[in-house]
């Protein structure tokens, strides 16, 4: 194993939660690398979770353990897993779905239900509601420090709860998808769309199309834009649709936020539609 650690929660830094992770860590092994996805996740937000691991995870070495904590159902029945990924690295979590875009994008190729008898901090089985500590950290610690290795992490699991993650749909030369996530500090949409989907409607750098947004079944927001390479190419404050980091489709307002200035919400409700604006009005 690489040695290296990696978080992400719901916690925030207002308390000593994530510090305490830490220390179980550095309790551990202290050589341990540790580092952050987020800690930012909004509460309960298995979704967004699982969308930041998709995010970050395959730009980090293989054996890097992350540790991932947004665990709506603590001190329930649910399990506690490590996943091994196609690209030989491993998944600390609570078996609520936190593994959806990992599965669907990098591939899992093992889960392991955590044996707490033995992969659990000491004196710490009267606590039921800190896992992300007890449990998670300890186990990804033990793991990432070579003190276990995977199989001794527990019995293997056949199968792990994924959320719904609606598919794109292309209909009379309208390519329908949904928006996932916020790119947060600067309220830009992501979508599910890939670049794919435009370049198969010969949708170009520099063309103009159609984008209508949904928040349910109400249309929120209806306006023509250009396709751009970068924020550069349209003037301050004009939106644009771009090809984000992760080759997805992304939405954004030119030095503003898009998100803020429509009240646009994310999740599979959350629908966009964008279609090929031709230059003399008709669209094909």
């Amino acid at each position: 194993m690489n040695g290296l650690l990696v978080f992400q929660s719901d916690f925030g830094l207002l308390d000593g939660a994530v510090s305490a992770m830490y220390g179980v860590a550095k309790s551990v092994d202290p050589s341990l690398q540790l580092y952050d996805i987020t800690h930012g996740i909004p509460t309960y937000h298995v979704f967004e979770a699982s969308y930041r691991l998709y995010q970050a995870i395959p730009y980090w070495p293989e054996e890097t353990v992350f540790v991932s904590v947004v665990d709506p159902g603590v001190g329930s029945d649910r399990l506690s897993i490590v996943a091994k990924t196609d690209s030989n690295q491993f998944i600390v979590t609570p078996d609520n779905g936190t593994l959806t875009h990992v599965a669907q994008a990098i591939g899992i190729s093992e889960v392991r239900e955590i044996d707490e008898t033995v992969n659990r901090l000491a004196r710490s089985y009267e606590s039921y509601t800190f896992h992300g500590r007890d449990v998670y950290a300890y186990t990804g610690a033990r793991l990432a420090s070579g003190i276990i290795n995977y199989e001794q992490v527990g019995p293997v699991v056949d199968q792990f709860i994924q959320l719904e993650t609606p598919k794109v749909a292309v209909n009379d030369g309208v390519i329908k998808g949904t928006i996932d996530i916020l790119d947060v500090r600067f309220g830009n949409l992501w979508t599910n769309i890939d670049h794919n989907f435009l370049v198969n409607k010969e949708i170009d750098y520099g063309d103009s199309v159609k984008v209508s947004i949904y928040d349910d079944h109400r249309q929120i927001y209806k306006n023509s834009m250009s396709f751009g390479r970068s924020f550069a190419d349209t003037r301050l404050g004009e939106p644009l649709i771009f090809i984000n980091s992760l080759g997805k489709v992304g939405v954004a307002l030119n030095q503003g936020s898009f998100a803020d200035a429509y009240q646009v919400k994310t999740g599979i409700h959350s629908t966009i539609q964008i279609r090929k604006e031709e230059r003399n009005g008709y669209n094909k």
